[in-house]
């Protein structure tokens, strides 16, 4: 177990550091809207049971009401209908759980452009320089806006959000080796992927080709560009389309 007990001393020492890339989940954490006829989700909301008092006494303990896509969050195949027969939530594998991870930095072209849409030559830009994409691993896309953090009218910005433009999408899904895709924003897709061909592009290719999403992360800035590890840990909720989830990064120093 000499690994795992290096890796613990590493951690102990602080050589490893653990990043938190999770948002605070509460009543206030920014949801996509949909507009009508469409349905949306529920803003995340606790119910107390009872909090040391004659309903229990010596314990305090909620129920929780959120949707899987509130938040910080797991993308499942079978959220997008290009997957409707792929795997649920609780079917992904747990070794795919724990993965390699690069962070592609494109907060400055965002900063300038909210509706900034990564291509596929600006990938391979990177690994130009970088290298290549992690086989089995997740493609993180930084553009800065976590900064906005919990205002719901910053965050969604009136439909207008950095995201994946639909050819690079195509190319992330079919030829790279990456596992998913993690952004900042409120879902995978730009703010203005509805427009696209196909919509939802990021969905429609990569969750169609068996991969997966992460949204709404932060401090990606505070990780290299490649090197870390992250941990991601969904509810393995039976039939779910997607969870919230602590999402850690382990990064040495």
């Amino acid at each position: 177990m000499a690994i795992l007990s290096d890796l613990l001393g590493a951690l102990g020492s602080g050589r490893v550091e653990v990043v938190d890339l999770t948002a605070p989940l509460h009543a206030g954490t920014p949801l996509l809207q949909l507009p009508e006829p469409f349905a949306n989700t529920i803003p995340f909301r606790l119910e107390e049971i009872s909090r040391y008092d004659d309903r229990g006494p010596a314990w305090y303990w909620n129920d929780i009401h959120t949707g899987e896509h509130t938040g910080t969050h797991f993308d499942a195949p079978v959220h997008w209908v290009t997957a409707r027969d792929g795997e649920d939530v609780s079917q992904v594998a747990p070794g795919k759980l724990i993965a390699p991870a690069v962070v592609l930095d494109f907060s400055a072209q965002a900063a300038q452009d909210p509706d900034f849409l990564l291509e596929v030559e600006h990938v391979r830009q990177w690994q130009q320089e970088h290298g290549p994409l992690p086989d089995g691993g997740w493609l993180l896309y930084r553009t800065g806006w976590d900064v906005r953090g919990e205002s719901q009218e910053e965050f969604v910005n009136g439909g207008h959000s950095p995201g994946i433009s639909p050819a690079c999408a195509r190319w992330l899904a079919e030829e790279s080796p990456v596992i998913g895709v993690g952004v900042e924003t409120v879902g995978t897709d730009a703010g203005a992927a509805h427009s696209f061909e196909p919509a939802f592009p990021c969905h429609s290719y990569l969750l169609g080709a068996g991969k997966y999403g992460l949204t709404q992360l932060r401090n990606l800035a505070a990780l290299p560009p490649t090197g870390a590890v992250v941990l991601t840990a969904p509810l393995p909720i039976v039939g779910g389309s997607g969870s919230p989830s602590r999402v850690l990064a382990l990064v040495e120093r």
